[in-house]
């Protein structure tokens, strides 16, 4: 069968859905818009309105949507229901009617926990959702439904609950499961597996392909779980070995990739270009699942605020110090909970433009007292404005303080979650939790040995920088930060995995020098995948550092100079 996604995150391209209904054949069209500061914006959206708490951006495109899809025959299966999957099913349903279509619409429900978090040991979170698995979805394709809509489920699961209803799986086809969640694991962040924030992107358009554009991806998955990723013939971007791989290696962790469905072995997984954007997925083998359930909790933090002064010219590290003592000492009478200064240091010298001769001194403020991070700090800020370092000035004006957000993961026992499966008749149907459990063990010890190939033989090297043979691809996941660096050859392989070390991760990135890091080995992917602990502080909502998701840490790091042996590049 023939799924595919038109949505990587609330907020992507929205005229996606039209165009995978109508670039060619489809079976099933997922949607994921669930994030972890997503479920935050939701979340406060339900606050000003209980009525609100889903992806309103879907309901749009489901104006136009809805009648290409029944038109095509294309079942659509998406998570936009995010804390309000009931209210978006009667949504949809009146807009259906609005429409004049006939339209069946299942949600499955269970995941909000929301009025049990006290009870679970949750304390007072703004959101609280599990995440649940696939089986729901499945359900409510057998019953009929033209259009699922879910809560907080696994991104995965999505695919994976069309397909096993498609395929007829059992809840003990862990092969055949773990093979979907790994098709669905490409697929969920959409044109991110096409060619979309690729660290060899000037290949592809070297090599002809148009990235102005990138088409989204779809998965062929066949009754044993393997599947072909490909996109619609005449889309644009490019579907290789090399754009799946670094999707892979998106925002995992180690070789067990646990879910509430099945237990993912990622280093069994292999890949092989199969013709022009077609590229094999096989070989994935699944266990069961943990006991446990993962939980997003969000919280409401406090207030933010920040202002960026400008420091242009000579003497920019004497600058620096100047406006920060200035600072300091005016708000040391009521000084913020949380206080960090950053200098970015991105001026050149004896530019021939002012911008390019200039550096950013960023002052972020955190407090539980709206008044203490907003009026009280950007007034401070203001006043400096003629009696401060030469040339003041800031990039926007300081404002009043913002909320923000803290994202924090918990467990529960699985068979304390409701699943609930409500049909388009309105029948509900409990989802009876996994009979078989097993707790998750990381693959390798945490030292060596691991099972590394024999390391290339000595030889001349240069200083070059990692990204000339490598790529990379990182993420977050809550206050902790993905890297994955893998490498297109056999020889590059025997060199990344002997030379990129955690000890070299940390030199090369000064940031991670104090943080706990785990290194995880994929032989299979010719890659290492790295785990920050605490690299983002309280997550993305809580603005911990400038790149709040980690999304250019890989690129950061593809940058840095190592020595490379020359029979390489």
């Amino acid at each position: 069968m023939r799924i595919g996604n038109a949505s990587g995150f609330y907020g992507d391209r929205f005229s996606a859905v039209r165009e995978m209904l109508t670039g060619g054949p489809l079976d099933v069209l997922t949607g994921d818009y669930l994030a972890e500061l997503t479920m935050l914006i939701l979340g406060r959206d339900r606050m000003k309105d209980p009525d609100r708490g889903y992806a309103r951006t879907f309901l749009r495109q489901m104006e136009d949507g809805l009648g290409l899809a029944l038109e095509c025959g294309v079942k659509v299966v998406v998570n936009a229901g995010g804390l309000n999957p009931r209210g978006l099913r009667a949504a949809l349903v009146e807009l259906a009617s609005r429409l004049g279509l006939d339209l069946a619409v299942a949600h499955v429900e269970g995941d909000d926990l929301l009025d049990r978090a006290g009870e679970l040991g949750f304390g007072e979170p703004l959101t609280a959702n599990a995440y649940l698995g696939a089986w729901g979805i499945a359900e409510c394709l057998r019953g009929g439904a033209d259009v699922v809509v879910t809560g907080r489920v696994t991104d995965a699961s999505l695919l994976v609950g069309a397909a096993a209803a498609h395929h007829g799986w059992g809840r003990e086809d862990y092969d055949a499961l773990a093979g979907a969640v790994v098709a669905g694991h490409v697929l969920e962040c959409g044109a991110q597996a096409t060619g979309g924030n690729y660290s060899f992107f000037t290949e592809l358009t070297r090599d002809g392909h148009d990235l102005s554009r990138p088409g989204f991806p779809i998965a062929e998955v066949h009754a044993d779980g393997t599947s072909v990723v490909t996109k619609h013939e005449g889309t644009g971007g490019a579907v290789t070995v090399g754009t799946v791989t670094a999707q892979l290696l998106y925002e995992i962790a180690g070789a067990r990739y646990p879910g509430p469905d099945v237990t993912t072995r990622f280093d069994s997984v292999e890949l092989e270009q199969v013709g022009p954007d077609r590229v094999r997925v096989s070989g994935a083998t699944g266990e069961p699942p943990p006991p446990q359930l993962k939980v997003s909790l969000n919280r409401l933090g406090g207030f933010h605020n920040q202002v960026e002064f400008v420091l242009t010219g000579l003497d920019v590290a004497e600058k620096a110090a100047l406006a920060r003592a200035q600072l300091d000492a005016a708000l040391a009478v009521k000084p913020p909970a949380e206080v960090r200064w950053t200098l970015a240091r991105t001026e050149n010298a004896d530019a021939g433009v002012q911008e390019e001769a200039s550096a950013l001194l960023r002052c972020s403020v955190k407090d539980p007292d709206p008044k203490v991070a907003g009026r009280a700090f950007s007034g401070a800020a203001v006043e400096l404005a003629l009696a401060s370092y030469p040339g003041f000035h800031v990039t926007v004006p300081p404002s009043d303080a913002a909320p923000y957000g803290v994202f924090t993961a918990s467990y529960v026992d699985a068979k304390q979650v409701p699943h609930v499966a409500v049909l388009s008749s309105g029948e509900q149907v409990a989802i009876a939790p996994p009979s078989e459990f097993r707790e998750l063990e990381p693959v390798f010890g945490p030292v060596l040995p691991e099972p590394l190939p024999d390391p290339l033989p000595d030889g001349p090297t240069r200083d070059a920088p990692l990204g000339r043979i490598a790529g990379a691809r990182s993420g977050d996941k809550g206050g902790d930060a993905n890297i994955g660096v893998w490498v297109r050859s056999d020889q590059a392989w025997r060199w990344l995995a002997h030379a990129l070390t955690v000890d070299e991760l940390r030199r090369l990135l000064p940031e991670t020098a104090d943080l706990p890091v785990r290194r995880h080995v994929f032989p299979n992917l010719r890659a290492v995948n790295f785990v920050v602990e605490g690299l983002l502080g309280e997550g993305v909502a809580a603005r911990a550092r400038f790149d709040p998701q980690a999304k250019a840490v890989g690129e950061w790091l593809r940058g840095r100079a190592v020595e490379i042996p020359e029979v390489l590049l």
